[in-house]
């Protein structure tokens, strides 16, 4: 409005044309707007070309310097962060799901060095639903939720739009108020993210667990020493911020057009998590690709071996039928058997209490099995034989079948001259000691990687995740 009136004097003293002012004014507006101001810094990319093995190799380093964590941990949370300034050749955005047993675990820390070298990093531990999805959308943030315990506590919409985000195209609907009417609009949520907090397993749903890298994180014993990174140097995070930079520029075709060899030991769920960090890996050389790969197998057995409760149930009831010679079985005489090991749980599962036929019944339908009438053979007590509830169990094959893991055997297949990525957990151990040996300095390990990296499948290959969980 004030412009409005003073356009036409302002155009005379600067001696232009009013379009020519007017086209002045709406370019300075445009880079005073809320785009522009970006509530992070932005580091240019580095002038030079990066080596992308030697860039992973100190990002690594880096998050050890300060971080309890096991190799393959730092080596997924280097791939993570380049994965960020990657995101937009991506179709899927694996969460890093930071997840401590207990506080003083290092847990924020971990999270903070993250941010530090991740793309446009957004901390948002106590935001609204409103203005995360906003930003995501308005500046392509990598999210980053600390204390997530706490903060997804009854929160379905956090949960939804988290999962939403992890594939491309994922959106929240949502009404904007214009001058008018309230219309619906559609709101981006596709990007990075990253989730920190205690027991994790607990508090987000398996929907929002299985989309993500899960860090398992330790506390510090006495003769472990790290340092102390209120100390770090913010010109070696500022180096590889733009380092990052640079890699994303340079070979963002290269990873949009990868196609890398996936474990086939995974879960399809955990293939689709690896699957970006695989790529960016191919581009930094063989030693790298064997360097992910390990990380994904093992990081991936682990985070699967946390199962649902469900699956706890499934496997519980596979041992206790297993002797068991009748076609159908009553329900009490299943629960009976459940809670008669105390191992199992199931004696107290009902806040102390057995597991009742509902709670059974509940936990089984999502399986679709479904407990139906069982008709018993005649005794002198019920010489008209008698009609319980129970189930067939034929019914539970296809779940056995579907979704628990395969008997891992005691020793993989002999050694091929050639062979796809490790296929069981010693060749998962085999492997790390070439790793190892490569940041020993042995010189053997191309040739160890190539045999082992090898695309031609193993005569007798060993899957150790039958399904997605």
């Amino acid at each position: 409005m004030e412009y409005d009136k003073v356009r036409r004097d302002e155009a005379k003293k600067l001696r232009v044309q009013l379009k020519t002012l007017d086209d002045m004014v709406k370019t300075a507006r445009a880079s005073s707007g809320p785009a522009s101001r970006l509530p992070f810094t932005e580091n240019e990319p580095a002038e030079e070309p990066v080596q992308p093995a030697k860039l992973l190799d100190d990002i690594a380093a880096l998050i050890k310097k300060y971080v309890i964590l096991e190799p393959e941990q730092a080596d997924a949370a280097a791939l993570w962060l380049a994965h960020t300034h990657l995101i937009d050749v991506a179709d899927v955005s694996p969460i890093a799901i930071i997840n401590a047993p207990e506080r003083a675990c290092a847990k924020t820390l971990f999270q903070t060095i993250l941010g530090r070298l991740a793309y446009r990093p957004l901390f948002a531990s106590n935001a609204s639903m409103s203005a995360l999805f906003r930003s995501i959308e308005l500046w392509g943030a990598t999210l980053l939720i600390d204390e997530a315990d706490t903060f997804f506590r009854d929160n379905s919409d956090l949960h939804g739009m988290v999962n939403a985000g992890y594939k491309r195209g994922g959106f929240v609907l949502r009404s904007e108020v214009t001058t008018e009417s309230i219309e619906p609009k559609m709101f981006s949520v596709y990007g990075a993210k990253s989730i920190a907090g205690i027991a994790l397993e607990k508090h987000l749903p398996d929907a929002t667990m299985s989309r993500g890298i899960v860090f398992g994180m330790r506390r510090k014993l006495a003769h472990e020493k790290v340092e102390r990174f209120r100390h770090a140097d913010d010109e070696v995070f500022n180096r590889l911020s733009s380092q990052l930079a640079r890699f994303a520029l340079d070979y963002a075709h290269q990873v949009r057009m990868a196609r890398p060899t996936l474990p086939e030991q995974m879960s399809d769920r955990a293939q689709d998590n690896w699957e970006p960090l695989l790529a960016i890996a191919e581009c930094a050389g063989d030693a790298w690709v064997q360097r992910a790969t390990v990380a994904a197998i093992k990081m991936s057995v682990a985070s699967e071996s946390q199962a649902s409760t469900g699956n706890d149930l499934l496997a519980d009831i596979k041992e206790v039928l297993s002797k068991w010679s009748k076609p159908t079985i009553k329900t009490a005489d299943l629960i009976s058997m459940l809670i008669a090991d105390d191992d199992m749980g199931w004696c107290t599962y009902n806040r102390g209490k057995p597991l009742t036929p509902r709670q059974l019944a509940k936990l089984l339908d999502a399986y679709s099995i479904k407990p139906k009438t069982v008709r018993q053979p005649k005794t002198p007590l019920e010489p008209n034989g008698s009609t319980p509830k129970g189930y067939d169990v034929g019914d539970f094959n296809d779940a056995f079948t579907r979704y628990l893991k395969a008997d891992v055997p005691n020793a993989c297949p002999e050694p091929q001259a050639s062979t796809s990525p490790p296929t069981c957990l010693t060749d998962v151990a085999a492997t790390e000691q070439q790793v190892e040996a490569r940041r020993d300095g042995e010189p053997d390990l191309i040739r160890a990687t190539a045999a082992l990296l090898d695309p031609a499948p193993p005569k007798s290959p060993t899957s150790l995740v039958d399904a997605d969980f």
